[in-house]
C-alpha cells in the first residue's frame, strides 16, 4: 500500500482520465460498488486463489471469548471482507439492480481492490483494477467489444502493437477430457499447465507424474506438446486453432472463437487516415487481427465458463490484463443464469509504462504574495483570476528563495506566477510564465 505525491496523483488521474473517455467512447456506463462484500459471498468458490488472500473484517461487538469460540469458524469470526476483485461485486451489483439496468448492460468499474499478496514490483496489497464488462450478451460480439475497446484504450495510452492471447476454457476442458484426465484431476492439472511457460513440455509432464494423474493421460499430453510443427505465418483463423488442438475439436467451440475473431479483425484499421491534394482519406477497416490462440492460455480465476484472454505487449514479459466469460456467477445472486463476460487493464502495471498524458493546455497560477497581504485581498485577488479563466491558483507566501518555489511549481505543473503587495488592484495582476 503506497503514498503518491501531488504529481503521482495528478499523472495517475490524467491516465485514468484516458481510459474512461475511451471505455465511454465505445458505449460504456461507470457504475461504483462498495469496497466491502459479505464474506460468505467473497468466499463461494468463485476468486481461485483471490479468495485465500482476502482481508476479512471482524465480527463487530466480539469479545476476546467470543474470538477464541470463533477461531475454527471464519464465517461466525468474520461476516464481512474488502473486494479482491470488482467481478464478484459487479455480480452482486447486477442481481440487486437489474431492474433498473439495460437487457444488455456495459459497466464500467475503475476502483480499488485488495489482496494480501507478498509485495514486489506490479503486484501490491492495494491497487486499482480497470473493468469492462457486458452482462446479458451470450454472442463472440461481447468479448470483441470488450477486446476491441480495450486495444483501443492501451492504443490510445501510447502502447500501440499489444495483442491479446486467447482461449476458451470449454476447449481446454476437451483437450484435457480427450487425453484421459478425469475431471477430479482437472484443476491440478491446470495449475499446472499454467507454467508451460516457464517450465516447458518436460517440466510439465515431470510435475503432472509428480502428481500421480493418470499416467497414460500424461502420456498423450507429452506427445502432444512434443508433436513437430510447421513454422509458417498462421494467422488467427480456423486453421490456427484446429491446428492447435487435437483432431476432433467441437466445432461450436471453434466456430465461437472464429467468429471472434472475424469481428475483432473487421474492427482493425486497416490503412491510418491520410492525406492528398488538402483531402483526408477515409480510414479503412478489416487489418491485421491483435489476436493469437493460445491452446494452453489457463487464467485461474474459478469462475470462467468459456472465452478467456490475456493482453500483451512486445516491450513487457507479463500480461497487461486480461479476462473471460462467466456465464456461472451471476445466477448465484439472481436465481437465473444471465451471460457474462470482462476485460480487466492491469492500471498497475499500464502505469509504469506509459509515457506521462499531456495535461489539458490549461493555466495554472500561483499567486507568491508579501506576508503583509490581508486575507480578505488573498482571497479576492485568487477568486479574480479564477473567474478571469485561470484553471488553478494556489497561494504562497513569498520566501527568501524564489527560484527553489517556482520550481517545485513547474513540477507540480503550474504554467505561471503572479506577485502580489498590499493594496494592488484587484484584477491587475501581471501573469508571468514559469518556463
Amino acid at each position: 500500500m503506497r503514498d503518491f505525491l501531488p504529481a503521482d496523483k495528478a499523472r495517475r488521474e490524467r491516465v485514468l482520465a484516458v481510459i474512461r473517455e475511451r471505455y465511454r467512447a465505445h458505449g460504456f456506463d461507470e457504475i461504483e460498488t462498495p469496497v466491502v462484500e459479505e464474506h460468505l459471498r467473497l468466499h463461494a468458490g468463485m476468486g481461485g486463489d483471490n479468495e485465500k488472500l482476502s482481508y476479512s473484517i471482524l465480527r463487530r461487538g466480539l469479545d476476546a471469548d467470543g474470538i477464541r469460540a470463533a477461531a475454527d469458524d471464519p464465517a461466525a469470526l468474520s461476516d464481512l471482507g474488502l473486494r479482491y476483485d470488482l467481478t464478484v461485486p459487479l455480480a452482486r451489483f447486477y442481481a440487486t439492480n437489474r431492474g433498473q439496468l439495460p437487457t444488455v448492460f456495459r459497466a464500467i468499474q475503475i476502483g480499488p481492490v485488495w489482496r494480501a499478496e507478498r509485495p514486489q514490483k506490479g503486484r501490491y496489497r492495494q491497487f486499482v483494477q480497470c473493468d469492462i464488462d457486458i452482462i446479458g450478451d451470450d454472442s463472440a460480439r461481447a468479448e470483441a467489444e470488450l477486446i476491441v475497446a480495450s486495444i483501443d484504450t492501451v492504443d490510445a495510452l501510447g502502447l500501440e502493437g499489444g495483442i491479446v492471447r486467447v482461449n476458451d476454457r470449454r476447449a481446454l476442458d476437451w483437450m484435457l477430457d480427450s487425453f484421459g484426465f478425469t475431471e477430479d484431476e482437472r484443476p491440478g492439472v491446470l495449475i499446472t499447465i499454467d507454467k508451460l511457460d516457464k517450465i516447458g513440455p518436460s517440466g510439465v509432464a515431470a510435475e503432472l507424474r509428480e502428481r500421480e494423474v493418470t499416467a497414460a493421460a500424461v502420456d498423450q499430453f507429452e506427445a502432444f506438446l512434443s508433436r513437430p510443427q510447421t513454422l509458417e505465418h498462421n494467422p488467427y483463423g480456423e486453421r490456427q486453432i484446429r491446428k492447435a488442438l487435437p483432431e476432433g475439436a467441437p466445432d461450436e467451440i471453434v466456430a465461437h472463437l472464429v467468429s471472434l475473431g472475424e469481428a475483432v479483425t473487421a474492427a482493425r484499421p486497416s490503412t491510418g487516415p491520410s492525406a492528398s491534394s488538402g483531402q483526408v482519406a477515409e480510414t479503412e477497416f478489416g487489418g491485421e487481427s491483435p489476436l493469437v490462440y493460445d491452446p494452453f492460455l489457463v487464467r485461474g480465476m474459478g469462475y470462467y465458463t468459456g472465452t478467456i484472454f490475456e493482453l500483451a505487449h512486445p516491450s513487457v514479459d507479463y500480461s497487461l490484463g486480461g479476462g473471460g466469460r462467466y456465464d456461472g456467477m451471476i445466477g448465484r445472486f439472481l436465481g437465473q443464469q444471465v451471460p457474462a463476460v470482462g476485460f480487466s487493464i492491469g492500471f498497475e502495471r499500464i502505469i509504469d509504462l506509459v509515457a506521462d498524458v499531456e495535461a489539458e493546455a490549461a493555466q495554472a497560477v500561483v499567486l507568491v504574495h508579501d506576508a503583509d497581504v490581508p486575507v480578505a485581498e488573498l482571497l479576492a485577488h485568487k477568486s479574480a483570476l479564477l473567474r478571469d479563466g485561470v484553471a488553478r491558483v494556489r497561494l504562497e507566501r513569498r520566501p527568501k528563495n524564489m527560484k527553489a518555489l517556482l520550481e517545485r511549481a513547474a513540477a507540480d505543473g503550474y504554467t505561471g506566477f503572479a506577485a502580489l503587495r498590499s493594496g494592488d488592484t484587484v484584477g491587475s495582476l501581471e501573469v508571468k510564465p514559469l518556463s
